[in-house]
């Protein structure tokens, strides 16, 4: 009897602290969102109304200087102490639940905090809510640590803290629940629920009594259904959301790689870079659309004031329509070159854009018939973000709650649907959540890493050396091709040399079974035509191209290229199957030193850095013991991964061009290793 009370007072006593840890990141998120809005006011202040008092000779120039500034503060600070902080935030919070039981860096809060307060501040293209979801997840994180909670705890506490911030940043916390279960624990339970429940409330509360019960957006009126049929007309708008919210996610990520591709540049300054390509397209835009912005452009910070315009139908048809497209610009430009800042708020701008410039053109076409533009306005909101991040649960309930309003919701279910469907498809199942991690390597599914095969590209294990026959090859000749080749399968191509069809050993056997003449029956008679073939490209994953092929009870896939399916660029076997499994633990190993890299990085002034040898560098050519005397003196080279393979660096080894070499050296020293490696050759020189 006494051990079973013993046992109930244990069980008591660790869900108080399950539920007083979440309360405690509750509070701790709510007074940090508080503490941010506060920090961006500031830095607004700063450059957008003391600066243009004191240089009035600058003119409108501080539109150019105050954002490109402020990526010259942000880009050092996230280089040199937190390079998580960079972009949006929530991709490296799902990272850290799915990979590395929840664990973030306490340092993350801070310079997250600080660089997207000055890279929003000085007029970043981004929102409020992506800092705020990664520090309350780094603050659950760190208490998680701190009192040595098991893993599942800590990922329940970075939710929690997800939970928070989404609840304090909109007011809305069913909304900020949501989200945290659909985006980063993508599973439900009764007891990771009640936790953050406690959160989100939590941090709303605190929220509220600093800025009062009010919701994210002032919404003057009251939206529904004018007429019945309206409901043919939200469905063409969920297309329109999911095509602006696949532009926004694949225009990112395009900025995000030219940035990246800028070898030349030092990554730290690329933020300035970007600032200043915002500045000169805000300071273009009003001479070529004639339309103009009074202190702050439109495209600037989240966009709040711009969004209110269209909920109180004051927008017009050009100027939405212009907006689309340049919030699209200016995010990619803010995140993409190395800024700090949400995504869930620029989404919800394009999605007010794309909603009020549909609903104009419909009142045109039938006047009286449609509700006004601000009720497409609203719903195009929830449909874009639901579209970019696959979210549509967030994205329904996060307008309910800011509406409070009914009527409005059966559209907006609709809407938000078809435009997550569509999203899907056009995005190959990838968020703008997601890509950023897929990119990586790293494919998640409800929250937690899926299966290996999956990171691995067919281009990575298909073979370009094939065997190839024609239509008109009789049956003895291709015996011989079979024999020769010692193939199962070949490909027959026509003419012009575009994919006809697919031969293998069986049709053979099943041609010389069924008695036909070998000399005079040709390939073309027994092969499968390219109408009736499964077909595989080289840039889906090999687990769906195996997946295919399984089904299917086939031993090979021609590759062809999506451009032209026709066009024959290599053949996937079962033998592949070995070689993409290897591949797939070289990757996975990867991944999982880049995440113990990322937890020592910075410790005691050291840190891992990658470097990629090009074809102009010096190094290509040269053996690791030519170099030595150049590398700085406490630099230990690791690994050196190349066609797919990982290599253990001595003084032999010849460096070649696409080489990505990792060390371990000193920080003050990166930037010497990156010129000792990467300086391009001399004129004249040779290796």
């Amino acid at each position: 009897m006494k051990n079973n009370r013993f046992i109930k007072s244990l069980h008591s006593r660790s869900e108080a602290i399950f539920i007083g840890t979440a309360l405690i990141v509750g509070i701790g998120t709510g007074l940090a969102a508080i503490i941010f809005n506060y920090l961006i006011q500031g830095v607004e202040w700063v450059g957008f109304d003391w600066l243009p008092r004191v240089t009035p000779a600058w003119g409108a120039a501080y539109v150019v200087i105050v954002p490109a500034l402020g990526g010259l503060l942000v880009g050092p600070m996230i280089y040199f102490f937190a390079r998580e902080a960079k972009g949006h935030g929530v991709p490296e919070v799902m990272e850290a639940v799915a990979l590395r039981g929840g664990r973030i860096r306490p340092i993350v809060a801070v310079i997250k905090s600080i660089a997207s307060s000055i890279s929003i501040g000085t007029g970043g293209s981004a929102g409020r809510e992506g800092p705020i979801v990664q520090v309350g997840s780094a603050l659950g994180s760190t208490l998680g640590q701190k009192l040595n909670l098991s893993d599942d705890r800590v990922r329940n506490l970075v939710a929690c803290g997800a939970a928070g911030g989404i609840a304090a940043t909109f007011n809305a916390p069913i909304a900020g629940v949501i989200f945290a279960v659909e985006i980063i624990l993508g599973e439900l339970s009764i007891r990771s629920l009640s936790s953050v429940v406690v959160s989100s409330v939590t941090a709303s509360v605190i929220w509220r009594s600093a800025f009062g019960d009010v919701p994210a957006f002032h919404i003057p009126l009251e939206y529904g259904i004018n007429s019945l049929w309206e409901y043919a007309f939200y469905p063409v708008l969920g297309i329109l959301a999911a095509l602006a919210g696949a532009a926004f996610v694949i225009t990112l990520y395009w900025t995000e790689d030219f940035f990246d591709n800028l070898k030349a540049i030092p990554e730290w300054f690329k933020a300035s870079i970007g600032g200043a390509l915002l500045g000169l397209t805000a300071l273009a835009y009003p001479f070529i659309t004639g339309i103009h912005w009074d202190k702050v452009p439109h495209i600037y910070s989240s966009g709040h004031d711009v969004i209110e315009s269209a909920l109180s139908n004051h927008s017009l048809l050009w100027f939405a329509i212009v907006m689309i497209f340049l919030k699209i610009i200016a995010t990619s430009l803010t995140l993409g070159s190395g800024g700090s800042g949400g995504v869930f708020a620029p989404a919800l701008f394009t999605g007010a854009m794309v909603g009020t410039a549909y609903a104009i053109l419909l009142n045109m076409l039938f006047p009286g018939v449609p509700a006004p533009p601000s009720a497409y306005a609203l719903v195009g909101m929830g449909a874009v973000f639901a579209a970019s991040a696959h979210a549509p649960l967030t994205a329904v309930l996060i307008i309910f709650e800011m509406t409070g309003d009914y009527h409005i919701m059966l559209p907006l279910m609709l809407t938000v649907v078809i435009a997550t469907l569509v999203a899907q498809s056009l995005l190959k199942g990838e968020s703008i959540y997601t890509l950023k991690l897929t990119r990586r390597g790293i494919r998640l599914q409800r929250g937690r890493d899926v299966d290996i095969m999956q990171s691995v590209l067919v281009s990575e294990v298909m073979s370009t050396e094939m065997v190839t026959v024609s239509a008109d090859t009789t049956l003895t000749e291709l015996s011989a091709t079979f024999n020769h080749s010692r193939h199962h399968g070949v490909a027959i191509l026509d003419d012009y040399g575009k994919l006809w069809g697919l031969v293998t050993v069986s049709d053979l056997e099943r041609a010389i079974n069924a008695g036909k003449p070998l000399s005079t029956t040709t390939v073309g008679e027994i092969a499968t035509q390219y109408k009736n073939l499964q077909k595989a490209f080289p840039d889906e994953n090999i687990g769906e191209a195996l997946n295919r092929l399984s089904r299917r009870g086939f031993g090979r896939l021609p590759v062809v290229s999506r451009e032209d399916d026709r066009k024959l660029i290599g053949m996937i076997q079962r033998r592949d199957i070995v070689e993409a499994y290897k591949l797939a633990l070289t990757k996975r190993a990867e991944i999982q030193q880049r995440t113990q890299r990322l937890q020592m990085r910075n410790i005691d002034g050291t840190e891992f850095v990658d470097i990629n040898i090009h074809e102009n560098s010096k190094a290509n050519g040269k053996t690791i013991g030519s170099l030595a005397e150049t590398l700085p003196h406490d630099c230990i080279l690791i690994s050196i991964r190349r066609d797919g393979k990982v290599l253990i660096p001595h003084g032999e080894t010849k460096l070649q061009a696409n080489d990505q070499l990792t060390a371990f050296i000193q920080s003050k020293d990166v930037e010497r290793l990156y010129s000792c490696l990467r300086a391009p050759k001399e004129e004249g020189e040779n290796n």
